[in-house]
């Protein structure tokens, strides 16, 4: 939170809005990365690299390095699903 307030000013609504839009994306990239081809992965993978340490998801920019390396891996793919839980879960816990 520290890191996102910062990159926020202090702005706790700009700061759930920008959360907001980044479980969006990771949603997204979640459902896409299975079906996509290898071009596709890694852009996902790179788009959601930048957003996560945009808004200090360490562990899903750590999950997008290594997939941007193994993007074939569907191992790595089914990852995704739970880190995304896990920000879902800390964003509802600091929102109450």
């Amino acid at each position: 939170m520290e890191h996102l307030s910062r990159q926020t000013m202090g702005d706790r609504d700009l700061e759930r809005e920008v959360l907001a839009l980044f479980v969006q994306q990771a949603l997204s990239a979640d459902e896409k990365l299975p079906g996509a081809d290898k071009s596709q992965r890694l852009l996902l993978a790179h788009a959601l690299k930048g957003s996560a340490r945009g808004v200090g998801a360490l562990a899903i920019a750590d999950w997008a390095v290594a997939f941007e390396r193994q993007p074939d891996d569907d191992r790595l793919v089914k990852k995704l699903g739970p880190l995304v839980e896990d920000v879902r879960d800390f964003i509802a816990a600091i929102s109450r």
